[in-house]
C-alpha cells in the first residue's frame, strides 16, 4: 500500500514536490536534499501530509 505525501522545503516552507511511499517499509518521516525553485538552491526537503 503506496501513499501520496507532499515534500516541504525547510528553509522557505513551500510545497514543490509530490512523491509516494510504503509506509510499512519505511514508517519514519522521508528527507531529501532537492532543488527548491523559489530559494534558488538545494535544500533539504521533508515529508508532510
Amino acid at each position: 500500500m503506496r501513499t501520496i505525501f507532499q515534500l516541504e522545503c525547510t528553509a522557505c516552507k513551500h510545497r514543490n514536490y509530490s512523491a509516494t511511499k510504503n509506509k510499512r517499509l519505511t514508517p519514519g518521516k522521508f528527507e531529501i536534499k532537492k532543488y527548491c525553485r523559489f530559494c534558488r538552491k538545494h535544500v533539504a526537503h521533508k515529508e508532510t501530509k
